[in-house]
Formats: structure tokens, C-alpha cells, sequence
């Protein structure tokens, strides 16, 4: 999934790389939480241009799903020039965002919110593996078959020029149907560190540090169509992958509300299952974790996980720790849907971090059983990322609130227009204007955890999350 680049300020990723996608998000988020910055616009709206967005709600709901469309496709690469995209230039992008100083770790691996949070408790950089290469075309949202003719004819390009990365080609007619009219998405997962990288990971981290690989063994049915090259049908969120695939009664209702003239997608028999195009990690980069933490003396762990909601609640539960630790009151929880992250005026306002991967009936559901499971909070708030289309599975407004409202005294949301919601396009620069207005509280940045303390403890607790903390001689 991703987001409108119409409001951003110049360039700042290298070409093909998205200025606005969960990955650049993340990074950008975490790295600005290490420079002891704030996050707001996404880190990308430029100042100049957040009054403009922020009166965007009132024109009207054609006009915004446009602006998806249209910044969206501006973002795309041209198929021409596939063969001319050098990842190894995004990985480079990635490590020039983090100050240069010492680390007693690094967290490599899977996309994830979280992870973002997981960095900032630490004070160590994140280093993601997988990256959106838009490219532009123009298709029929529905139109699954082609798009994958379409990929055969395109991608051998880009493999050709990446050798070390593989392609899950993601199309989801539900969820980013305004966005893959204009756009093919080639989801690319890094198979090495790649030079740059390495070369980060050999400057800033201690000579007794450890890497943190963070997999998520989410995956996905996938269609096979060349050597490292696969096609996926959706992604998580709103419907169940067999759905997309075989149709269902939320899929029928969704199309006949689209008047798209089907009532279920047209789509190959798959042939295996991968690691999903978003959130899923390629097991081949374990192989070169393994290979740099011999080389060079690290300690290796691997943190997994089956759903990338699965890490929220250990990570959220850290964060009441760290504050009770400090005396700070414990009982606030602030919901971060999708990119909507903000780690400075989360801690900053003494609030626990919950990260929602969207804002579908089964993210508030995630939600939902945390909230059973843990010791209440006595205030619950929400951001909620406005894609511009009433997608299946969404979870309304009020399903939203019902869950919110498991706390005992205040609950509702943070930056969210529910009158235009999810159209709400001036959500991604109310988040932050509206979060420290909404909590007043104010507290001091908390000092990075010891890296020797986190493993000491995670350890001993890792049973009690849908998590897994392995030392390299386990894995």
C-alpha cells in the first residue's frame, strides 16, 4: 500500500524508489527518532504545502481518490528504465538516513511499524529488506491476467540489472485499486546486505554487537513466473488470500458497489505459497546475516513472527515497562495505523505504542484481543490511514470505537475525520498536528534500553507473545 507523492516536497529517495511506501515511511520515521527529530507529513509533506493539505477534505470525494491516482502514477518509474534501477542505490539511501556513530545492534529484515518502535526503544538503526518499485502503465484494476503478462514482458530487465534481489509483483484490486490503474507494483526483496549495507553495518556497529534479524513468515499464494519472479493476487488486510482468488460473498458485494460488471476475479491457479510481497521476508538474506556474523565476530538473533501484527503487543508491552521503570504512567495507548507512525511525540506524550498494519476488521481485531489480554488502559486513541476507497474487509468508524472502547475512561482518535473517512486525505498531516493538541501530557525521551538487558529479559518472556527469539546456534 501506499500513499499520494501531489504534497511532497523535492526528491529525496533515489529514482524508483517511492518517496511515500510503508518502507520509506519506516525508515525515515525511525532514522528522525535517532536524530532526535519529530515526524510530521509522513516526513515528506513539505511545511510549505501542510496548510494546503490540510484543507483537502473539502473538495470533493472524486476529486481526492484523483489525487491517489495521479500521485501515485507520478511516482511510477517507466518500464523503459527497469533495466537502469540499481537497488543497491536504495540501500545506500537507507543507511545515509542514520547518524554515523556507534550501535550496539542493528535490526535488518522485514517491513514492519513496529520494528519502528522496536529501533527507537533500542537506539539502533533499522534496515529494511524489501522495496516498492512502482512503474507506471496504464490497466483496468480488474485486470489480473494482463497485469501478469504484463510483469513476464517487463521484469527481466530489472532482474537482470539486480541479481541479488527478488521480485514479488504485487497486484490488489481491493485495497490499492486506485493506485494499480496506473502503476504495476514489483515488490523487490533484498537476497544479500548488498555492499552498502555491509559496509554500514561494518562501520557503526560494535565490535561485540549483534544483528537483529527480523522475519515475518507471513506469506501468500503466488503464481510463478520466472526466476525470482512471482505474482501475488492482494495482500493483508481486508479479505482472506483464497478470497481474491476464488471469490466470496464480500468480494461480489465490493466489485457490484465498484461497478466493475464482475462479481469475482479472473485469476491463474497458484501454484505454492511465498513470503507476502509486503511484509514477508526472504529467507536468503538469513545466509548473509549468518556469513557477516562469522566473518566479523557478531552475535546473531532472529526475531520472528507469523503475522507482522504479532510483534505489536511485545512491543508495546516493552514500552510499559521502560515507563514504569521510570516511574511514568502506563495506562495510555495510542493506536499508529499504517504509516502514521510518530515515534518522537509518542514517548514524548508517555504514550504506548500499538501498531495497526491497516485499518481492515482484522487489524481491529488484533486489536481487540490485545486489549482483552493485557492490563487495561485507562485511555486508548487511534490514528486511521485514510487509501481512499471503501475496500472490503474495512473496519468503519464505529467498529473502530467499539474496540477503542475497551478503555476504562477516554478513548476516540487522533487526526481522523469520521465524516469522510476513508477519504480522509488530510489525515496524513493531521496525525501530527492534532497528537499533541489531543494528549497534553509531556515527558522526557527515554535513554536506549541496553541491548545485554532486552535479550537478557526477551528471553525469559518470549513465550508469552506469538514470537520467536533465537540465538544463531538455535536457528
Amino acid at each position: 500500500m501506499r500513499v499520494s507523492s501531489l504534497l511532497a516536497g523535492e526528491r529525496s529517495t533515489p529514482p524508483a524508489l517511492p518517496n511515500f511506501d510503508s518502507t520509506t515511511v519506516f525508515v525515515r520515521a525511525a532514522a528522525r527518532y535517532l536524530r532526535g527529530e519529530e515526524f510530521p507529513g509522513l516526513g515528506m509533506i513539505h511545511p510549505k504545502l501542510t496548510p494546503v493539505a490540510a484543507q483537502l477534505n473539502h473538495l470533493p470525494r472524486k476529486a481526492r481518490t484523483g489525487i491517489y491516482t495521479r500521485g501515485g502514477a507520478n511516482e511510477g518509474v517507466s518500464p523503459d528504465d527497469l533495466g537502469d534501477v540499481d537497488v543497491e542505490t536504495f540501500r545506500e539511501w537507507v543507511v545515509d538516513q542514520y547518524p554515523e556513530k556507534g550501535y550496539p545492534a542493528v535490526v535488518v529484515g522485514s517491513s514492519n511499524g513496529a520494528a519502528v518502535y522496536l529501533a527507537a526503544m533500542l537506539g539502533v538503526p533499522y534496515l529494511p529488506q524489501t522495496f516498492l518499485v512502482p512503474v507506471r502503465r496504464d490497466m483496468d484494476p480488474d485486470a489480473i491476467r494482463e497485469d501478469i503478462h504484463w510483469g513476464i514482458e517487463h521484469a527481466k530487465p530489472f532482474l537482470e540489472a539486480n541479481p541479488d534481489v527478488s521480485v514479488h509483483q504485487m497486484h490488489d484490486p481491493n485495497q490499492d485499486r486506485l493506485m494499480v490503474q496506473k502503476l504495476a507494483y514489483f515488490r523487490t526483496k533484498s537476497r544479500t546486505l548488498g555492499d552498502a549495507y555491509e559496509a554500514f553495518i561494518d562501520t557503526v556497529l560494535s565490535s561485540d554487537g549483534t544483528i537483529i534479524s527480523l522475519e515475518c513468515e507471513y506469506d501468500w499464494p503466488k503464481i510463478e513466473l520466472g526466476d525470482r519472479h512471482s505474482f501475488q493476487v492482494g495482500g493483508l488486510g481486508g479479505l482472506e488470500p483464497e478470497e481474491y482468488y476464488e471469490g466470496s460473498e464480500k468480494v461480489a458485494g465490493f466489485l457490484a458497489r465498484q461497478d466493475a460488471g464482475i462479481r469475482e476475479w479472473d485469476v491463474p491457479e497458484t501454484d505454492g505459497r511465498l513470503p507476502e510481497a509486503e511484509w514477508g521476508f526472504d529467507t536468503a538474506l538469513r545466509d548473509d546475516l549468518e556469513r557477516i556474523a562469522v566473518e566479523q565476530g557478531y552475535d546473531l538473533r532472529r526475531l520472528s513472527f507469523d503475522d507482522p501484527r504479532d510483534l505489536s503487543p511485545f512491543v508495546a508491552d516493552w514500552y510499559r515497562e521502560r515507563y514504569a521503570e521510570r516511574d511514568r504512567p502506563v495506562e495510555r495507548l495510542l493506536v499508529q495505523s499504517f504509516a502514521l507512525v510518530e515515534p518522537w511525540w509518542t514517548i514524548r506524550t508517555g504514550s504506548v505504542p500499538y501498531w495497526a498494519a491497516f485499518n481492515t476488521e482484522s487489524d481491529a481485531d488484533f486489536l481487540e484481543e490485545y486489549l482483552h489480554n493485557t492490563d487495561p488502559y485507562e485511555e486508548v486513541r487511534a490514528t486511521l490511514f485514510g487509501h481512499g476507497v471503501e475496500s472490503a474487509g474495512l473496519a468503519s468508524t464505529d467498529r473502530w470505537l467499539e474496540v477503542l472502547s475497551n478503555a476504562r475512561t477516554d478513548y476516540g482518535f487522533v487526526g481522523v475525520d469520521t465524516d469522510e473517512f476513508p477519504y480522509d486525505i488530510e489525515t496524513h498531516v493531521r496525525y501530527h498536528r492534532d497528537l499533541p493538541e489531543e494528549i497534553e501530557d509531556r515527558h522526557p525521551h527515554l535513554p536506549p534500553l541496553s541491548f545485554d538487558r532486552f535479550d537478557s529479559i526477551t528471553s525469559d518472556i518470549v513465550d508469552e507473545y506469538a514470537i520467536e527469539w533465537d540465538e544463531k546456534s538455535e536457528f
